[in-house]
């Protein structure tokens, strides 16, 4: 008699509608993460700072994300969850506002900080809530449905951004994102159901959660998180630049190659995340070998237009690829300690995020130019790609990954009609 195929029948079964509400709002703040990329020169122009020092704000935000993640994951775990989320998407938005008004350099750096700390908290819960309400067997296509709020952020978040940049301000961009916020804030808390956390003996308990540092395949896992965002960002992050100075477009290319990247993120995400829930070590090696590859070739053609932005949108899809992947891995061998999975995931995601334009700027500092920073970044892609290998292999003698004890999910309960948050 044939085995169920769990994943198959998942991929079947409808998502609810709340895990796109969360995908939705992730679109806010994914917009908000990397429209900076497109902001670049227009910014550190009004700012009268270096390309690479605008470079640094995305590195601003990505420690925000480092460091709110697991605190803020740990001062919510017994909270009400769709409370948590409404509180933070509202934090965000404040922040954002904060960033429009910003009238130095310094002050638009803590904001980005600000506005990460409550973006950080919210992916660590909201990926906690998408994968408590998934179908089973479908944690990979959950975490697609969040990822592809980033990737749609990258086709019509991050270019509308730099038109806005360039046409009305860069101070304008931050406008629209803080308006995204209050609509994203609005779908929780009419669409995401209730939550109640459990009592007594079933409540969630840091110190139960922390067990998932104990194993060495949580470790391996947030290695290879951070390595692939850190050779996607050390390009990324700078992208505009090698579009205008290295293959000679005009700067009102810019968001058009970024809408190109957004739909191959969207492309990989879509794809990634319907594979990898029967296939996820394959996904892995496949989509950080064709990273690799992608930013060896750039490093090697960037200058001819036509390539440059060819290979841009290939990126898009081979680093979106792998993402429904990663996160799903971390679900599977932390699955007892969900919200503290969600938020060591985000940290190592960001530090990636951190780590990419700093290697990025050290590059382009050194005077090697922009196609080094391809080369760089093919070098943290081949080294997440041995980190997959060493993952697999572990898995491989052990028949399966051992799933650490931890906390309990919080039951979800229904919300009726009109009923308050949380």
């Amino acid at each position: 008699m044939p085995r169920p195929d769990t994943p198959r029948r998942a991929e079947r079964a409808r998502m609810p509608l709340a895990v796109h509400v969360l995908g939705l709002s992730v679109f806010a703040l994914g917009t908000s993460e990397f429209m900076i990329s497109g902001l670049l020169q227009p910014l550190a122009r009004d700012m009268d700072v270096s390309i690479p020092q605008a470079g640094l704000l995305v590195s601003a935000f990505a420690i925000g994300m480092v460091v709110g993640a697991p605190v803020l994951a740990g001062a919510t775990l017994r909270l009400p969850q769709r409370t948590t989320l409404v509180a933070l998407l509202a934090v965000f938005g404040l922040g954002q506002v904060a960033g429009a008004m910003a009238p130095t350099y310094e002050v638009l750096f803590a904001s980005r900080v600000v506005s990460a700390l409550a973006c950080a908290g919210f992916w660590a819960v909201g990926a906690a809530v998408a994968v408590s309400l998934s179908p089973p067997g479908a944690k990979a296509r959950a975490m697609s449905v969040m990822i592809g709020g980033l990737s749609i952020a990258n086709v019509v978040g991050v270019p509308a951004g730099a038109l806005l940049g360039q046409h009305a301000g860069w101070r304008a961009a931050f406008w629209a994102v803080a308006a995204l916020s209050a609509i994203g804030l609005v779908g929780v808390v009419t669409l995401v159901p209730r939550t109640q956390p459990p009592t007594g003996e079933d409540r969630p308990r840091l110190r139960r959660e922390l067990r998932i540092y104990r194993d060495g395949q949580v470790w391996l896992a947030i290695t290879i998180t951070a390595l692939n965002a850190a050779a996607t960002f050390c390009l990324f992050s700078y992208l505009s630049p090698l579009l205008t100075d290295t293959a000679g477009l005009d700067e009102g290319w810019v968001p058009t190659v970024l809408v190109l990247y957004g739909v191959g993120a969207l492309i990989g995400t879509s794809i990634g995340g319907r594979v990898a829930d029967a296939h996820l070590f394959g996904t892995m090696y496949t989509g950080l070998a064709a990273t690799t590859a992608v930013l060896a070739l750039l490093a090697l053609i960037a200058h001819l237009p036509v390539a440059a932005v060819g290979l841009a949108l290939a990126l898009g899809v081979t680093s979106f690829f792998t993402a429904p992947a990663i996160n799903a891995r971390m679900f599977d061998i932390a699955g007892d300690a969900p919200t503290l999975a969600g938020a060591t995931n985000t940290s190592a995601f960001n530090i990636g995020n951190t780590l990419g334009p700093w290697i990025g700027g050290l590059v382009i500092g050194a005077g090697w130019g922009y196609k080094a920073v391809s080369w760089a970044g093919a070098a943290l892609a081949a080294a997440a790609l041995c980190a997959t290998a060493v993952a697999s292999r572990r898995h491989r003698r052990t028949a399966a990954s051992r799933v650490v004890a931890g906390s309990r999910p919080e039951v979800v309960v229904p919300a009726e009609s009109g009923g308050t948050t949380g």
